[in-house]
């Protein structure tokens, strides 16, 4: 099967919804699942970076790109975890809204410059953590996207936040990126007991339907510890309740995004909406040991598919098969 990369923007103007958790502990889901994944953290807050294990370093991000100063695979940088490297964030990215609001190129200029790693080939997801604003910065990383997931809160003021951002999804469609999609929403930081919760997703669900994923993230202690330890849950604590949801989550995103292969989810897999239990138990998923590849391996400069991506791509494993449903 043709391998194609598939360019995600994870969006929300609306702060403290899980945006940034849900970045890293989804692309840390796919690389153990053998997906190659490069996280593009565009907030200049960083958390991503720092939640992936890494740094902020001057002129390490995506901002000089952007400029013209450096070249994209100058600045993809490896994690310690195989097939999950990233372009980190840096504060000088905040001044992105008046630095780049002239440029005439300003809504494809991120599209641009992720045009080469596309083509090449080397990741099979480029899942994008957009600033929480409807600025330049989110709307140029929605026109460089293929989908847009919308991660929400089950709470009464989501649904105006959720209302905003659609509108600027079809805005876009409209106008420069026909090809644009909403790939889904899933729900985070759920409190399971709480009817107004349940009332929130039964609404959600009504109007935009399978767009909404079935499964949810509940609130998880250790969920909130891991970005201290700069280290994604699913490998720091892979039985907690919050990182298996989140695996779970990785098998339904899987299923919608293909990219290799297809990857149905197994049913156990998936966690239905509504329901009081956790996600059913699959097994644990280990963090690699072995350092992932340098950054300069991901993206060749002729565009060529690295020797570590070329590998992944050649020797590609048979699925995993799931634990039975409990």
């Amino acid at each position: 099967m043709e391998k194609k990369t598939k360019i995600i923007a994870i969006a929300n103007q609306k702060g403290g919804v899980g945006k940034t958790t849900t970045v890293v502990n989804l692309a840390a889901a796919l690389s153990a699942r053998k997906r190659t994944v490069l996280v593009v953290d565009l907030d200049p807050q960083a958390h991503a970076t720092l939640g992936l294990g890494l740094e902020k370093q001057q002129g390490v991000s995506l901002y000089p790109v952007l400029l013209g100063e450096k070249s994209i695979e100058d600045v993809i940088q490896p994690t310690k975890w195989n097939n999950l490297n990233v372009i980190p964030s840096e504060v000088d990215l905040a001044g992105a809204e008046l630095e780049f609001g002239a440029r005439p190129d300003r809504l494809e200029m991120i599209r641009n410059a992720l045009e080469p790693v596309k083509a090449a080939g080397a990741f099979d997801y480029i899942i994008l953590d957009c600033p929480p604003s409807l600025g330049i910065v989110m709307t140029s990383s929605l026109v460089a996207s293929d989908g847009v997931l919308i991660p929400i809160q089950a709470e009464f003021l989501a649904m105006d936040g959720l209302a905003l951002i659609t509108g600027s999804i079809d805005r876009i469609r409209a106008s420069v990126n026909p090809s644009l999609d909403l790939n889904g929403i899933v729900f985070t930081m759920v409190n399971g007991q709480a009817r107004l919760t349940q009332d929130v997703m039964e609404e959600v669900r009504n109007h935009f339907g399978e767009k909404v994923y079935e499964t949810f993230i509940p609130r998880n202690v250790r969920v909130s510890e891991a970005p201290s330890m700069g280290t994604p849950v699913v490998f720091l604590d892979p039985r907690s309740k919050g990182a298996e949801s989140y695996k779970a989550f990785a098998w339904e995103f899987m299923a919608k995004n293909p990219t290799r292969y297809d990857a149905p989810a197994p049913e156990s897999a998936v966690k239905k909406g509504g329901e009081g239990d956790s996600p059913s138990q699959q097994e644990a998923v280990k963090a690699p040991e072995a350092p992932a590849p340098a950054a300069e391996s991901a993206v060749e400069r002729a565009g060529e598919v690295a020797p570590a991506s070329q590998e992944a791509v050649a020797a590609v494993p048979p699925e995993p098969t799931p634990a039975p449903q409990a």
